[in-house]
């Protein structure tokens, strides 16, 4: 009886596992951030509140930071949710496939994902860059948007690069 020479393709196992612990370092610095900003907000609108009532001194270009830190709440923690699959998903048909066309379906699925997820962090990188260019700023108390801006192709370049990842595990499980 012959014996064949063992396999020199690398079981790509490992190097996913590392990625995804790496990745998923990131992702919850980034929704640690998205809470202490709720966190932060919330103590700003108690300081408005109180403020305006107590002392009839509201906190200056309030509505502005609050538009402002909308984006960092959020898209930061978007990738976070996706990793833990908190998301809300439309499994109906997904679950009625079994073995390789189920993974077939999940490869789909997350193809669609990638492209309409790099759409999105092409455009809003764009749209960041064009913001920055022009000095925009808000109405009121003229803070600059840019920063706020950034934040949504950041976010969702880590969500891309979560969802790659998953496309890579069920590429493995077809």
């Amino acid at each position: 009886m012959k014996q064949t020479a063992p396999s020199k393709v690398r079981d790509p196992a490992p190097v996913l596992g590392l990625f995804d612990v790496q990745l998923g370092r990131v992702e919850t610095w980034f929704n640690l951030a998205a809470a202490l900003s709720i966190f932060a907000l919330m103590f700003l609108g108690i300081v408005q509140v109180l403020g305006r009532t107590l002392f009839n001194k509201p906190v200056a270009g309030y509505i502005d930071l609050v538009e402002l830190s909308m984006a960092t709440f959020a898209f930061l923690g978007v990738a976070y949710c996706e990793r833990l699959g908190g998301h809300v998903r439309m499994d109906f048909f997904l679950n009625k496939a079994k073995g390789r066309a189920h993974w077939s379906l999940e490869v789909f699925g997350m193809l669609v994902a990638l492209f309409i997820i790099g759409v999105l962090v092409w455009y809003g990188f764009a749209h960041f860059l064009r913001a920055y260019q022009i000095g925009d700023t808000t109405i009121d108390a003229e803070l600059p948007v840019w920063p706020s801006k950034l934040i949504v192709p950041i976010a969702f370049g880590l969500l891309w690069l979560r969802l790659l990842l998953q496309l890579a595990g069920f590429v493995r499980l077809v």
